[in-house]
Parts: C-alpha cells; structure tokens; sequence
C-alpha cells in the first residue's frame, strides 16, 4: 500500500473542516448565523452593525427635549455598538429647505435600518417617511398614529409611538412650585398650544393646586397663569421672546417659573434675578441635567428618559420581532431615576428645601400607590363646561386628548 502524500493528507483535513463547518452552521455575511435546521439567530455582530438614524427638533445639546433623545442614541451605541446617524434642528426655520421625510429618507439611503422622529409636529413627515420605506422600521416619538382607539388613527406596519408619561413628572413640578412659593404666584413658560402641551399645563396646575391646599393648607387659591411662545423653544421674528416672557412674570409677581420649553430660559432669568437678590425659583424641564446650571435656586427637573423604551426597540429590529405599537410609558415608581427602567424621572434641585423635600416625596408616594389621583372629577374646562363629572376617573384618550385649560389657569387654551 502506498502512503499518502502530505498533500494528499492536507485535503482531507480541510475537507473535514469544512463538512464541520457546514453541519455547525455557515456565515450569511449579514451579521445572522444559519443553523444546520435553517433558523436565523441574531449574533453580537448584528447588533453591532445596527445603524439607526435620530431625527431632532431642536440643538442635539439644548439641555432638554432634543439632548435627552440624542444621550438616548448615545445609549443605544453604547449598549449594542451601534451606530447613530443624527441630525438636528430639523424644522422650518432652522432647515427650511429639509422636510422630514427627506431627512429620513436621506437616513435609509445612508444604511439606517431603524428612524426615530422625535417631535410631536413631525407627523406628515414621519407618515410619509413610513410610506416609502415600508421595510424600515420608525418611531414617532409623542406621535399616535398606532393608537387604535385613539382620534385619528394612521396604522402603518413600520411606524410605532413612543411617548412618556410626563403628566406625573409635571404634577411633582407643580407640587414643588406650590410648596415653595411665598407670593402664591406660580407662572408656566409655554411652547405652541395643542393637546400635549395643555394636558401637561393641568397636570402642573393639578399637582401644585393639591399640594398648596393640602400640605400648605392655604385656602385663597393659588395663582397659576401661562404665556405661550409659540414654538417648543425660541426663533427670533417667529416666536415670543421666553426671555421676555419670563421676565415679565417675575414683574408680574410670580416667584417660581414652571418651564414647558425646550430650552432654559425659565431657569436663566429665575437665575439673573436671583443673583440680583430676588426670592424666585424655576423648574425647568426635559433633561436630567437641567438643574445644572443653576442649582441653587431650581427645585427639580422632571425629565424624560427615552433609552430601555428606544434599547427595546432596537432590539426588537435585530431579532426581526419589531411591531408597530403605541406606547404610553410610565414611571419606575420603585426606582423613580433609575435610568434603565423608568420612563420618567424627576431630580430635586437644591432649591428646594429638605421639609417640602420630605413633603414632595409623601406626594410622590401617593401618586405611586394610587392614593392620589387628580385627574377625578368634578373637573371642569375654562369655559365652565364639564372636563370630568363628578367622581368621574379620566381614561387616556381624556387626558391625552385635552382641548383646553382647567378651570382655574390663566392664560389661552388655543
């Protein structure tokens, strides 16, 4: 018998490698792993090749709305190794010439397998956007187009909603305003008026009238009046002017500035007057850091905190499990700023003092377990018709939908 030659011997064992690789599974080359049975299984490598694109309203470092969804991006690379493809100011007077579908189409022509729009106005867009990428997955963030009960539902596959639920963030700020005040003046720093935007003016104005009555035990009714601008944040010619519109509370009286823009105009004159030796405080909004950048006279931020609902997503995309769903997201009541469960936080700022801190948190409490719950009738709208009878406990669809001012807030519903 002849003996096989090295290269005879060579073959073989690379053969039986490759018959061990293809009973094992072979590499599709997109980041999957196909099993002997035929069956996709996601790898490390498909979620490091994830990349997702981040549609913005305002400036990526605002210090509110826009920075807390573009740290949530960050989030998102960090935790799979994705990639983020972000663009920001994206709205008619920053970007006049880029709609939102061409920024989201320009997004999926650079390799985006996931959109995330991220303001409540973007609606056109992110429907159309949705329309012509029907195998890309989106998020309209605040939007509801997926909600089936809701008013005008748009169901399309690939275009799901995601939205916090800010109403316990802005009663907590309303509670800490009420707590605080020594005028009995409360003002709130409005953007443009829509259902979104009143709903969470009367969760401030909820929340701070249940705290003056019930922890302050005043009985003359507290002062709560709101100015819009017209806009999430500041254009100059377009907008009111919010550094104006702040000052102008203060020398109306007011002594504490809820803040329901994007930017921190409430907390930066509340800051200057301070300085000057006034007794004011403000409570800005969006962002975790807000208080940052004047401590000593913000009592708290409530903020949003888009990363485990925006993780979840994108895992979801991975797996190939997406579904377009609405999503209405509450607090981590165990863990109230946990950042990898909860929905919506609030930080208390160093204005605010350890006994209405004590006192914030038996509020907080009873938001919790239910104790406290403010959106119970009899409730009525500014115009004296019946917002909720007597007794009557709101559904979503009757907060998310709110079509003017409460009773008791001064200041426009339209």
């Amino acid at each position: 018998m002849r003996k096989r030659s090295g290269v005879s011997v060579f073959l073989i064992v690379l053969l039986a490698f490759a018959l061990l690789a293809a009973a094992c599974g072979e590499d599709t080359g997109d980041g999957a792993t196909t099993t002997a049975g035929g069956e996709d299984t996601a790898t490390t490598a498909a979620a490091e090749g994830l990349k997702f694109g981040m549609i913005l309203v305002g400036p990526s470092n605002d210090r509110g709305w826009s920075q807390a969804h573009y740290e949530a991006g960050q989030y998102l690379e960090e935790q799979l190794g994705a990639e983020m493809i972000f663009l920001d100011k994206v709205n008619v007077a920053d970007l006049p010439d880029k709609t939102v579908d061409q920024v989201a189409q320009d997004m999926v022509n650079q390799g985006a397998q996931l959109v995330f729009l991220t303001s409540d106005d973007m609606r056109d867009g992110a429907l159309l956007a949705a329309e012509l990428n029907p195998d890309i997955p989106m998020i309209w963030s605040s939007g509801d187009n997926a909600w089936a009960e809701g008013e005008a539902p748009a169901p399309l596959d690939n275009l799901g909603n995601i939205m916090g639920r800010m109403e316990y963030g802005k009663m907590m700020a309303g509670c800490a305003a009420a707590l605080t005040t020594q005028t009995g003046s409360i003002a709130y720093l409005g953007p443009l008026i829509n259902d979104e935007t009143r709903r969470l003016v009367n969760s401030a104005f909820l929340g701070a009238s249940y705290c003056w009555e019930n922890y302050r035990g005043e009985t003359t009714p507290l002062e709560f009046t709101v100015n819009w601008i017209g806009f999430w944040f500041n254009i100059p010619g377009v907008t009111l002017d919010p550094t104006q519109v702040a000052n102008g509370f203060l020398d109306g009286g007011a002594d504490v500035i809820l803040s329901g823009i994007d930017t921190t105009e409430a907390l930066d004159v509340a800051g200057q007057a301070a300085d000057a030796g006034e007794a004011v405080w403000a409570v800005p909004y969006d962002f975790d850091g807000a208080c940052e950048l004047k401590p000593e006279i913000c009592l708290g931020v409530p903020y949003f905190n888009w990363g485990p609902a925006y993780l979840k997503v994108a895992r979801a995309v991975i797996d190939g499990t997406f579904t377009a769903t609405w999503e209405w997201n509450g607090p981590d009541w165990t863990d109230l700023n946990n950042k990898e469960t909860t929905a919506v936080g609030f930080v208390k700022g160093d204005g605010l003092s350890a006994e209405n801190s004590s006192t914030l948190d038996q509020f907080i409490a009873g938001l919790a377990d239910e104790s406290i719950n403010l959106f119970v009738g009899p409730l009525n709208y500014q115009d004296g018709s019946t917002y909720l009878a007597d007794g009557e406990t709101a559904t979503d669809a009757q907060i998310w939908y709110t079509k003017q001012l409460l009773d008791g807030v001064t200041g426009p519903s339209e």
